[in-house]
């Protein structure tokens, strides 16, 4: 069976060495280069395009057919529809580039997220005019993944724009478009703006990750037994009114209400302090260094669902023992950005 990678990198290479298309490549980096960077923009005449759509070249079509055959035939009323119809696209296209004349973009500062999963970027939309800007469309650029918003008079709409990108790390927001067809369909009118932003792309943790690693003790002694091969802790003590309900340990309460007890209990946090959890890719027992972050980054995200303190030893970083949503927080940061 012929390999169809092999088979279509002449047809790639050739259509890379396509004089037309490396005019286009030259003229889109050239045109997206005079763009500036900016979290907000204001849409003016000088960032907003105008052309006909296919439906408004059919109508420029119609009226000039109209026009020969009024000219040709002496049709008074033929004369009438023809100027009728033109004045009415001359009136749609006011009203459409009118639309996003004066518009107002800011984008919201961008959430982290993890790779695969899918994103939104929140964009606002302000308008000052005293009448509503009707049929509003926004996507990233050549994604085709248009979201449609109405922006009342001198109010505000939010939009969220879908963005998925497929790798770990610090990204840019892409480029974004925003168009119009109302009222008629006959012109489209759009603009092209970069924001400056950046978004932050954790690691997509690894499913069916194994158990956590065992602590190591302070003093340097062999691993302890802290946790065992479900990630529990050994040390409990009684259940003491206060504890944070990610301190008891469920399973235990069940064993013992099945037993016909009640009585809780919490993990031994003054056992736990003498063993610490450092999570480093030694430790993962992989060699393929993204498979390696895959795994650490789950169990960033097992030991915070079970409240643990722990630390991340990464080449030439090292995030110091915590626990809580701002290590976790750290951590993945600094697993994205490795």
């Amino acid at each position: 069976m012929p390999d169809l990678a092999a088979a279509r990198t002449p047809l790639h290479l050739a259509a890379r060495l396509n004089p037309a298309a490396m005019v286009r490549r030259r003229f889109r980096a050239w045109w997206m280069a005079r763009l500036p960077r900016t979290d907000t923009t204001l849409l003016t005449q000088r960032n907003v395009y105008i052309l006909p759509t296919g439906a408004g070249w059919m109508l420029a079509l119609t009226l000039l057919v109209l026009l020969v055959a009024s000219i040709n035939f002496q049709l008074n009323l033929g004369y009438l529809l023809t100027f009728l119809l033109a004045g009415s696209a001359v009136a749609g296209m006011h009203v459409c580039h009118a639309t996003l004349r004066g518009l107002s973009l800011h984008l919201k500062t961008p959430t982290p997220h993890f790779a695969g999963d899918s994103a939104a970027l929140e964009v606002q939309l302000s308008s000052d005019r005293r009448t509503p800007r009707m049929a509003i469309a926004l996507a990233v650029q050549g994604s085709g993944q248009w979201a449609w918003t109405d922006v009342p008079a001198q109010g505000t709409a939010v939009v969220q724009v879908a963005f998925a990108p497929t790798r770990r790390g610090l990204h840019d927001v892409p480029v974004l478009t925003a168009e119009t067809r109302f009222p008629l369909g006959t012109f489209r009118v759009w603009t092209v703006w970069r924001p400056a932003a950046q978004v932050l792309v954790y690691p997509a943790p690894e499913p069916h990750a194994p158990a956590l690693p065992a602590g190591e003790r302070v003093g340097g002694d062999a691993p302890s037994a802290q946790m065992a091969g479900s990630g529990e802790f050994d040390g409990v003590r009684a259940y003491r009114r206060g504890d944070p309900q990610k301190l008891v340990v469920w399973k235990k309460a069940a064993q013992a209400m099945a037993s016909g007890s009640d009585a809780l209990v919490s993990r031994d946090t003054q056992q736990s302090q003498r063993s610490e959890l450092w999570l480093e890719p030694g430790r993962t027992g992989l060699t393929d260094p993204e498979a390696r972050i895959a795994r650490l980054t789950a169990w960033v995200l097992q030991a915070d669902r079970l409240g643990l303190r722990y630390g991340l030893r990464l080449a030439g970083t090292t995030i110091a023992q915590s626990s809580g949503a701002a290590q976790r927080l750290r951590c993945l940061e600094a697993l994205a950005l490795c």
